[in-house]
């Protein structure tokens, strides 16, 4: 064969640059040398070169090599572009081309699977280019698509779970050429990947008869769950009990039993509760009355609404047992109306006292918002808790109806102040980013009126800027309505970056040994800056208390809050020599 003519130092050349492409985070070369009209062709001929070159060069089953050769697109792309085309003979310098450039397989094999191109990198092993110097993900792979797996979406269990295809950690090679693993010695490498291929087929093979599971059903399962191809059946049973009894015993089963699409998209939905905190094994009841879920909605539709309940801040397993126990819910359109916040809480029978403190106590959330954004409207007046028992109780129907009543948003004023102020925004130059600081305020809980405007003129960032800080600070432990409210006072403490934000609070809590709760009285400390406001005027405040020159007490926020000019009138009432010892703090800082 031409390839054992080749010399050694064409084969080492050929070796060393397809490894440097390996490792090469750059994207293949676009086919742009190759006039637009013959791409299609030069594609085909580059993929049947590659497949005649995997099968009677490199001796892999043509059905395989022919798989390879046509779901690796990037990998083929860089290949064209190192070979000269001509419409008349590019077939032919394919094939001259494979005779001296050996491929590295495995980057072939793992785009073909379903590896991005660009992640591709993570799964290759470092000593080899051929599929032969390490088989198990070759075989592997095959023993999935023998079974019915699509070719193409094997990726999907390589991610997750990469032992399928990987030997790493188990394998180790001996000086005399053997192999052994944590079970013991093997003579030959193939035996300890026969093994693993029969582990693979024995439990694809239980799978189907222990659980009455079919074929395109177990490939749905194991695309969803691939540690089932992992784990042991002890640690899957309740997994495996709770999709046994929403896929085969309800009327699911003629459909799942007839479309692998069908049977994965169901357990994708099924992963879904999961994640949420649904126990496996002891959701298995509701899973099957509750069946028309999976069929009835989307993925995308199912997310959407775990994303509505989850923003009210409940426990996430709570709302996944709202979506099991009140499926109707589903059917609502929980984004695209507007709402307008008190007639919306008038709807939803909140009392008359109530709304009165809402509106005396938060009243940037009063005028016209989304649907969308009541979760973060509930929580931003503390009523989350109270919404979600509403649900939960059964008063969903609630979120139906509102859209056609009488009381709907649409109905109403808009405030007029709000309203002008908008066509000066959308009239200005910043008219995108102000719009993109609106929106922000409004899913954070902020109505259409004229606090939320003057909120917005004072923020400085584009809307995930303020995202990240509003985030930042929600985790650092302060709750969802007193920060709005802090933001209402002083809307500029969410002009400072996530890392400054951090230090302020550390000091606050640590030094100052103050709590979060100190924020609720005086939030306009985070505007502050630290090292040449906060920390000299703390400590010399409390110098001065350790001296004992206060008469009368004064606040930490009075001490940092003050213009330089009044802060100096209050030291001076102090005492007369404090004014000195301030001037000598500032002159040493200053050096």
């Amino acid at each position: 064969m031409p390839l054992l003519t080749t010399t050694i130092t064409t084969i080492l050349s050929a070796v060393t640059k397809a490894t440097h492409h390996r490792f090469s985070t750059t994207t293949p070369p676009p086919l742009s040398k190759i006039p637009s009209k013959y791409r299609t062709q030069a594609i085909h001929q580059a993929q049947e070169a590659i497949t005649e070159y995997l099968h009677s060069t490199r001796s892999l089953p043509y059905f395989y090599a022919e798989k390879i050769a046509k779901n690796a697109f990037f990998s083929l792309s860089s290949i064209i572009s190192q070979v000269p085309f001509h419409h008349s003979s590019f077939l032919s310098s394919m094939q001259r081309f494979l005779r001296y450039h050996p491929l590295d397989e495995f980057q072939f094999f793992y785009e073909s699977i379903g590896i991005d191109y660009q992640e591709i990198k993570g799964f290759l092993h470092v000593n080899g280019l051929f599929l032969s110097d390490d088989s198990l993900a070759f075989r592997n792979a095959c023993v999935l698509a023998d079974f019915g797996f699509p070719w193409n979406k094997l990726g999907l269990l390589c991610r997750e779970k990469d032992e399928i295809f990987s030997n790493k950690d188990e394998c180790f090679s001996n000086k005399d050429g053997s192999f052994c693993n944590k079970d013991g010695i093997f003579s030959k490498k193939d035996e300890i990947f026969s093994n693993k291929d029969i582990d693979l087929r024995r439990k694809l093979s239980d799978l189907r008869d222990c659980y009455g599971f079919k074929n395109v059903v177990i490939v749905g399962i194991c695309l969803a769950f691939p540690h089932v191809l992992c784990d042991g059946f002890g640690q899957c049973e309740g997994l495996l009990s709770d999709l046994k009894r929403v896929l085969l015993d309800t009327d699911l089963v003629k459909h799942v039993e007839a479309n692998m699409d069908v049977s994965y998209a169901v357990c994708r939905k099924v992963r879904l509760f999961y994640k949420l905190g649904c126990k496996i094994g002891e959701v298995g009841e509701l899973l099957p009355m509750n069946h028309k879920i999976f069929v009835d909605y989307g993925e995308d539709d199912l997310v959407r609404k775990i994303e509505f309940f989850c923003r009210l801040g409940v426990d996430k397993e709570k709302v996944g047992l709202l979506l099991l126990l009140k499926p109707d819910i589903l059917k609502f359109d929980l984004e695209d109306h507007v709402i307008t916040v008190s007639s919306f809480l008038i709807h939803l029978d909140l009392c008359e006292q109530k709304l009165k403190h809402i509106e005396q106590n938060y009243p940037y959330v009063l005028g016209k918002n989304r649907m969308v954004n009541v979760p973060h409207i509930m929580r931003a007046i503390d009523l989350s808790e109270w919404f979600f028992d509403m649900m939960k109780l059964g008063d969903h129907s609630l979120l139906a109806t509102y859209s056609s009543s009488r009381s709907c948003a649409t109905c109403e004023d808009t405030d007029d102040n709000y309203r002008r102020n908008l066509q000066k925004i959308l009239r200005g130059r910043r008219h995108v980013i102000n719009t993109s600081k609106l929106d922000f305020l409004h899913r954070i809980g902020f109505g259409e009126n004229i606090f939320t405007v003057k909120v917005m003129s004072k923020l400085h960032g584009h809307s995930s800027q303020l995202n990240e800080r509003f985030n930042f600070l929600l985790s650092l432990g302060i709750k969802f309505s007193k920060l709005c409210k802090m933001i209402s006072l002083s809307p500029m403490i969410l002009n400072r970056n996530t890392s400054v934000l951090e230090s302020k609070v550390k000091f606050l809590c640590e030094e100052m040994a103050s709590s979060l709760e100190y924020l609720d009285k005086f939030p306009s400390y985070l505007m502050y800056d630290l090292e040449n406001r906060i920390k000299p005027r703390y400590n010399f405040h409390m110098w001065l208390k350790a001296q004992g020159w206060y008469r009368k007490e004064y606040s930490i926020s009075s001490m940092i809050s003050r213009s330089e000019k009044d802060f100096k009138a209050i030291i001076s009432n102090v005492h007369p020599d404090a004014p000195k010892k301030w001037f000598n703090v500032m002159r040493k800082r200053m050096k």
